[in-house]
C-alpha cells in the first residue's frame, strides 16, 4: 500500500474507527478465543504499543517476533512450541464479519478436522490461494496464486481458519519460493495430500483483503459496524 505503510503496519490501519488488527482480535473474542499469540515484524513495536497486553479487549495477548519476513509458513513456526490443540489463524489484514468466526467455532466443533478454512468466491483466485472444494466441501487441493484464468474452481482462501498442530509439520515441509518465503496454503495443500481431512466455510456477509487503497476504502465503508 505504499505510502499508506510505509511507516505503519498494515493491520494498524483503521476501518471503521479501529484498527485492522483490533477488528480480528473481536471476532476471535466473539467466538470464545481468550489467549491470543501475535506474530510481529517490522515495525511490530507499533502493535505491540498499540494493543498491550489486550486487556482492553478483554483477551490475553502475547507476541511472538519473526526476524525476518520469510512468508505465512514461517510465521506460524514461530509460535509451533506455544500450541497443542486446534487453534484459530488469521492473516493480519484480512477481514471478515465476525459471525465467521463464530461459524468456523461451530463447524470445527460438530465435525473436528485437520483444518476449516474460511473460503471467499473471486472472479479468479490468482491474488491469491485457489481452493478446490468436492461436493461435501471438503477441500481437495490447493494452489498458491496460479496463472490468470487458469484455475477451475472460484474460491479463494479467505486467510482466515481453525487449524489442529498438524499443520506444523507440514509448514516445515512447505517448499521455499526464490524469494526464501514458505507460504501456509502449500503447507495445507500438503496436508490435504497426505489423507488430512481439510473443509471450507464460506465467509459470511463480508471480506475484505485491506491490500489496496481501494480496499481500505472498501472495507471501511461496507465492514458491518
Amino acid at each position: 500500500m505504499g505510502d499508506l505503510t510505509r511507516h505503519r503496519p498494515k493491520p494498524l490501519l483503521h476501518v471503521r474507527g479501529k484498527p485492522i488488527l483490533e477488528h480480528i482480535l473481536l471476532g476471535l473474542r466473539s467466538a470464545g478465543v481468550e489467549r491470543v499469540l501475535v506474530v510481529v515484524g517490522y515495525l511490530g513495536e507499533q502493535i505491540v504499543t498499540a494493543l498491550g497486553d489486550g486487556r482492553r479487549l478483554s483477551l490475553k495477548i502475547e507476541y511472538a517476533w519473526q526476524p525476518e519476513a520469510r512468508g505465512t509458513a514461517d510465521a506460524l513456526l514461530v509460535v509451533r512450541a506455544s500450541i497443542n490443540a486446534p487453534f484459530f489463524l488469521s492473516w493480519g489484514d484480512v477481514l471478515v464479519s465476525q459471525d465467521s468466526y463464530r461459524e468456523l467455532a461451530s463447524a470445527f466443533a460438530a465435525q473436528p478436522a485437520a483444518a476449516w478454512m474460511a473460503v471467499n468466491e473471486v472472479e479468479d483466485p490468482c491474488q491469491g490461494a485457489a481452493v478446490y472444494l468436492d461436493a461435501d466441501r471438503r477441500v481437495q487441493r490447493i494452489v498458491e496464486k496460479p496463472a490468470r484464468g487458469t484455475s477451475t474452481t472460484r474460491w479463494n482462501n479467505a486467510g482466515v481458519g481453525i487449524y489442529s498442530p498438524d499443520i506444523f509439520t507440514y509448514a516445515q515441509m512447505a517448499p521455499v519460493s526464490p524469494r526464501g518465503e514458505r507460504e501456509l496454503p502449500q503447507a495445507v495443500d500438503l496436508m490435504i495430500q497426505d489423507g488430512h481431512p481439510v473443509y471450507a466455510l464460506p465467509v459470511l456477509g463480508f471480506w475484505s483483503d485491506v491490500g489496496t487503497p481501494e480496499a481500505l476504502a472498501f472495507a471501511d465503508e461496507h465492514y458491518p459496524a
